[in-house]
């Protein structure tokens, strides 16, 4: 499948699962989300953005420094916001990855060890996610706990992850890679218990918790339109499962993505300034 071939069926993949969710629940649940997200809920989101943002540039700071090439702290905080505002309202999820790369790579002088590091980066990341949700999916109330298999298999690939990664990159980078993207992922499951809360959900903490983690790994899938699609699809297949009603789960995705979105405006700045600047070198 050529690359367009494939960018287009990511699109599509995502627009077919936010279409079977408007079939089966009608537009209520996006609405009523939409509805809900107030001023509390996106300063909270926004506050935390930056802490989480903060420890995802610490990781690729120190994955770059690993593989040879430098990058300050402040660069890669500001690379970060910028990319996280790409993925957000760019279609699949990962082109401001994809722009990361390329921008570090060039300013590095080395643009395949630039894309590297940020190949590493996320998938360095995603590994300790994986093995987290595993870890408190076994110790939590979930509706997938029973579920052998899928946890067998998240194991697998949480535990196949950090191999391959352990073998790419130097041993002393990965207490920094751990630390870092638990931190970040702890930033995210209290963005998604604030925006659950928003929408309305009185749910126990603990319940709620798997449930975040869950859909946080739906999130990590390439087939999104803007971060939309498998984000609700999860929410409402997790919600149902729980007991809690998919309209409950997909209100509290639109509240998430709708907190996502803002606070990653300080990405859109980055950006601007960037393209400002750039003429200027001419």
């Amino acid at each position: 499948m050529s690359p367009r071939a494939w960018a287009w069926a990511r699109n599509v993949g995502g627009l077919l699962i936010l279409g079977l969710l408007v079939w089966q629940l009608g537009s209520g649940p996006f609405l009523d989300g939409l509805r809900e997200v107030d001023g509390r809920a996106l300063a909270v989101a926004t506050v935390v953005a930056a802490g989480t943002t903060i420890c995802c540039a610490w990781r690729w700071s120190v994955v770059v420094r690993g593989l040879g090439v430098g990058l300050s702290m402040r660069t890669a905080v500001a690379a970060y916001y910028r990319s996280q505002f790409l993925n957000t309202t760019l279609p699949g999820g990962v082109l401001g990855d994809v722009h990361r790369a390329v921008q570090h790579g060039r300013e590095a002088g080395d643009l395949p060890r630039g894309a590297r590091a940020v190949v590493w980066d996320r998938v360095s990341g995603q590994g300790v996610q994986v093995v987290l949700t595993v870890l408190v999916l076994l110790a939590l109330p979930s509706p997938v706990r029973s579920s052998v298999p899928v946890l067998g298999a998240l194991a697998v690939a949480g535990l196949l992850i950090v191999v391959v990664c352990g073998r790419a990159l130097p041993r002393t980078t990965w207490p920094v890679v751990v630390v870092a993207s638990s931190l970040a992922v702890l930033g995210h499951v209290v963005t998604f218990l604030v925006a659950a809360r928003t929408a309305g959900s009185t749910t126990p903490l603990v319940e709620l918790v798997p449930l975040a983690l869950l859909v946080l790994v739906a999130m990590s899938i390439p087939a999104n339109v803007a971060g939309w699609g498998p984000r609700e699809g999860m929410a409402a297949w997790a919600f149902a499962a729980a007991g809690l009603g998919a309209a409950q789960g997909v209100a509290t995705a639109v509240v998430y993505g709708a907190m996502v979105l803002v606070a990653s405006l300080p990405g859109a700045a980055v950006l601007l300034l960037g393209m400002r600047r750039r003429p200027s070198h001419a």
